[in-house]
């Protein structure tokens, strides 16, 4: 293996792609502590903050998602070629050895530029289905890591695929760890890492993303409204993304509901560990972070998701009982009287909760990160040998 490798992350359009590259670079760093990482995205602020915060140099990489009109177009033309010939000089200029795409446009430029550089590259895959990009370059990638096994049907028949579920953020690993070392039941052992086995409130998450989820942040203070005296003994908190927290704090208000609203949530995994259900969008890392803190959902996928890659998440987990599920784009201005219905036997009913909550844990991959890590290796040392041998 070269003596220093450097291993490119490419992803981008919203921060949570970054999170599971950040995840298994962490594992990077302690079996491989002379490679060089970095991240490459489109320059979104949010992005940046989360990358650099967690160490790893962040560079951008000119790149437009998929128009949503023609006065767009133009754009997303100019500015994907701009980023793929940047792409390209960039892998060549740095001496990258390896690309992990990450999903997201920017990882679309960079893995393209990878295979003009004859360079390899492993796909990460967060959804049941898959981007265009996997769809796309599968059969020419190293290994495709899916969260899902259900990608399997809409990749190339020859694609490599390895199922190793989806990455998660460090202090996720960890706790889930402690949780299962403790020898305890699953609800035991979360009291007793979050709040030293003594009973606590409970406490209800809802969560818009970093960005926000405006839908959510309108509708859950009406929702919750309509649950009454239920939520009498609960605790709120809600994340609101950001240019958010005004509008939503006057929402709760309104309805005369006591809750604690945040722009954006930094030790998540420890709330989430503590807390009794959470109300979220449906993407591969949130599901994959929820199962490791076995805490039940209730679900509202993002609706313009390409190819309804929430929706097939959500209804993977539905399926398995480790969810509600609510179909927002079926709602019209009823999303909120929705939201209460699935919530009802949730908050009234704890051994509901407590089988929901087995059900999701039994979902978890507390090893996806280091699994990824471990091919990562592979593939670099398989590279050189090819490269030697030539």
């Amino acid at each position: 293996m070269t003596a220093a490798p450097h291993i490119l992350f490419a992803g981008g359009g919203a921060a949570g792609y970054f999170f599971p590259g950040i995840a298994v670079a962490e594992h990077l760093r302690k079996s491989l502590p002379q490679a060089k990482i970095t991240f490459a995205g489109p320059g979104r602020p949010r992005e940046k903050h989360v990358v650099r915060t967690a160490g790893y140099e962040y560079t951008t990489v000119l790149s437009q998602p998929v128009p949503q009109g023609p006065l767009q177009a133009f754009r997303f033309v100019t500015d994907n070629v701009a980023g793929y010939c940047a792409a390209r000089w960039m892998l060549r200029e740095r001496g990258v050895d390896l690309v992990v795409g990450l999903g997201g446009y920017t990882s679309t430029a960079v893995v393209r530029a990878a295979v003009t550089r004859e360079i390899p590259f492993i796909l990460l895959e967060q959804n049941a289905i898959p981007s265009r990009t996997t769809r796309w370059l599968s059969e020419a990638a190293s290994l495709v890591c899916a969260g899902f096994d259900e990608v399997r049907p809409h990749l190339h028949v020859q694609a490599p695929v390895a199922t190793t579920g989806n990455p998660a953020r460090p202090a996720f690993e960890q706790l889930c760890r402690r949780m299962s070392s403790s020898g305890r039941s699953l609800e035991s052992a979360k009291l007793s890492i979050t709040g030293g086995g003594l009973p606590r409130q409970k406490r209800l998450v809802v969560l818009g993303g970093a960005d926000g989820a405006r839908s959510l942040n309108e509708s859950m203070p009406k929702a919750l409204k309509r649950l009454g005296e239920t939520l009498a003994e609960w605790q709120i908190i809600h994340q609101t993304g950001e240019g958010q927290l005004q509008e939503t704090e006057n929402r709760y208000r309104q309805v005369g509901i006591e809750a604690l609203a945040v722009t954006f949530i930094d030790e998540i995994a420890s709330v989430l560990f503590a807390s009794d259900l959470v109300v979220c969008r449906s993407g591969g890392t949130t599901l994959a972070e929820l199962a490791l803190a076995g805490v039940p959902a209730v679900l509202v996928p993002y609706p313009h998701a390409t190819d309804d890659q929430q929706i097939s998440n959500a209804k993977v987990f539905s399926s398995a009982g480790a969810c509600r599920l609510v179909d927002e784009s079926s709602q019209g201005n009823m999303l909120d009287a929705a939201l209460a219905r699935e919530l009802t036997p949730l908050v009234s009913d704890e051994q509901f909760r407590q089988e929901m909550s087995l059900n999701i844990h039994a979902l978890a991959r507390p090893d996806a990160a280091a699994d990824i890590a471990a091919s990562i290796q592979e593939t670099l040392i398989s590279a050189q040998s090819i490269r030697q041998a030539a």
